[in-house]
């Protein structure tokens, strides 16, 4: 009863703030210890999807892209992964561990503290053990307070390559500008936590920090056992939301209407809040499309026998 308690608080707590004020009330759960959504662990379904999944899914996309002669250079460096409402960072230290260059972002600051705090840990090499496949060793972990829907951070993870560590003008001919995108990006419990109105914001920003050069993103899917109508966060999400969103960028979505006032307000009652799905074929160019989804096996509790992990990939 006490996880519904700290739910209903949350929700509450949410209920307060207008949509565009949301981003600055979660350090204020972080303060008062409201923070059902921290586990103390990496996701087991991330877990797997890197051990399991992702190497196949990974080389498939590589073969997919170099018969397209527009994307055949791959990139050479490490790569990045991004993970926004990153929390403490446990799912950035996997990351990190599993050879990515790894940027968590969220913007409460003792949420950011944690992970710094967890990152200079000295059993941090024994809890998350280099796993890279690619035999080069762990990549980094770095965490910013930051609004993922702000260019700011990117001068963070994408420094200009044009200038040493000291400022002083590098010579030589110049090298080409690194793309401002990620090879992987992560979101749970990211999309759920936010307002609706600000969906399909949240699908283009996807599209346009994913890298067209094979970048995956990864969606476990959650909460998919909550009735949208009965508000959040976490909000309650469907399959069909992650499709309409990500299959068109940027795009309104319409949804059913609540049958009662009740449902309207969050009470539970009254189903709405399904997506009304768009039957038109024709994807956007900067569309990202479904490139494999299932259930997951292993899961946090709270997701058991419901969660989802479902891989997007950019249509073109």
């Amino acid at each position: 009863m006490a996880s519904v308690d700290v739910r209903e608080r949350l929700r509450q707590h949410f209920d307060a703030l207008p949509p565009e004020k949301q981003a600055g009330g979660w350090n204020a759960m972080w303060e008062q210890n409201v923070t059902p959504w921290d586990r103390g662990e990496p996701s087991p379904a991330l877990v797997d999807t890197l051990q399991h999944k992702l190497p196949q899914i990974e080389a498939s996309s590589s073969q997919d892209t170099s018969s397209n002669k527009a994307h055949t250079q791959r990139p050479t460096r490490r790569k990045k992964a991004l993970v926004p409402g990153c929390g403490r960072g446990y799912d950035v230290l996997l990351l990190a561990a599993y050879g990515y260059d790894a940027y968590g972002l969220d913007t409460s600051t003792l949420a950011i503290q944690g992970a710094q705090e967890l990152a200079r840990s000295p059993d941090r090499a024994t809890k998350y053990p280099s796993t890279n496949p690619s035999g080069t060793g762990p990549g980094t972990a770095t965490f910013l307070e930051a609004d993922f829907f702000s260019d700011d951070f990117l001068a963070h993870t994408h420094p200009s390559n044009t200038t040493t560590n000291n400022q002083t003008p590098t010579t030589g001919p110049e090298q080409p500008a690194e793309p401002k995108t990620f090879d992987l990006i992560y979101d749970y419990t990211f999309l759920c936590a936010l307002p609706p109105a600000l969906r399909p914001a949240w699908s283009k920003r996807m599209s346009q920090l994913l890298s067209p050069l094979g970048g995956i993103l990864i969606c476990l899917e959650f909460p998919l056992e909550k009735p949208p109508s009965s508000g959040g966060p976490p909000h309650g999400l469907t399959r069909e939301l992650y499709e309409q969103l990500l299959n068109r960028p940027g795009k309104g979505v319409e949804y059913t209407r609540p049958l009662s006032e009740e449902g309207a307000q969050g009470g539970g009652g009254g189903g709405g809040g399904y997506v009304i799905e768009d039957r038109t074929t024709e994807m956007p160019r900067d569309a990202l499309v479904k490139v494999e989804r299932w259930k997951a096996e292993r899961t946090h509790e709270v997701g058991r026998d419901m969660d989802f992990v479902s891989v997007w990939k950019h249509v073109q």
